[in-house]
């Protein structure tokens, strides 16, 4: 929605007064990526400073705050992960971000790869000779570098075997050492348990599922 020339001044004079993103995206009903398009290079006039400076160290300390809370929710929800913990963690995973045609998993987030591996050997008894682990790359960025990084993440030297595709261009915001994509060999059953199991989950969280467990209760 393209904002009118007086909502754009509105949102420019209350930064110069010290107001914050959050209080100028109330003040304006408008989101806070728009609002923070559009005080790019508006500075907060002297006399308004030591405002914005108190409003920030206050969301600051209320965002500390809310992390510690975040933490021992956590915890309290969270003691241990069992077996079908990890069942539902690798499938969930997969289901968001792997092949359909044939078991790939590919991710630039560290920890996705990381815990991904983590259940195939875990779990499903997946062994290291049977993974086949390839990179995908900017032309910038430094090949050893990141076949380093990622052996580290998979726990599996990378070296000289390891397909690596470089593609053309910076890496421009994307993680600075590439995608990493974990594939296993024969794994044609071990795609139909991953399907099986997603359609399991499935079956038992529709509402049909639902109303069939009250009923038979």
């Amino acid at each position: 929605m393209r904002l009118s020339k007086e909502t754009i001044l509105e949102i420019k004079n209350l930064r110069k007064k010290g107001f914050s993103i959050p209080e100028i995206s109330r003040e304006c009903n408008r989101p806070k990526s728009t609002v923070s398009r559009h005080i790019k290079g508006v500075r907060i006039l002297s006399r308004y400073y030591q405002r914005w400076l108190s409003r920030r160290n206050a969301s600051k300390i209320i965002s500390e705050r809310n992390w510690q809370l975040a933490d021992k929710k956590a915890k309290q929800l969270i003691d241990v992960i069992t077996e079908k913990d990890l069942i539902l963690m690798g499938i969930s995973l997969y289901w968001a971000e792997g092949a359909k045609r044939d078991f790939t998993f590919s991710n630039t987030d560290a920890e996705m790869i990381r815990i991904f591996v983590y259940v195939l050997r875990k779990v499903f008894g997946i062994k290291d000779k049977d993974l086949k682990i390839s990179l995908r790359i900017y032309e910038d960025l430094n090949k050893k570098t990141c076949l380093h990084y990622w052996s580290g993440i998979v726990g599996i030297k990378l070296g000289i075997n390891t397909s690596v595709d470089i593609l053309k261009g910076t890496k421009k915001g994307k993680l600075k050492y590439g995608m990493c994509r974990i594939r296993a060999k024969k794994s044609g059953l071990l795609l139909k348990e991953f399907f099986a199991i997603i359609k399991r989950v499935t079956s038992l969280t529709s509402p049909r599922s639902s109303t069939d467990r009250t009923r038979d209760s």
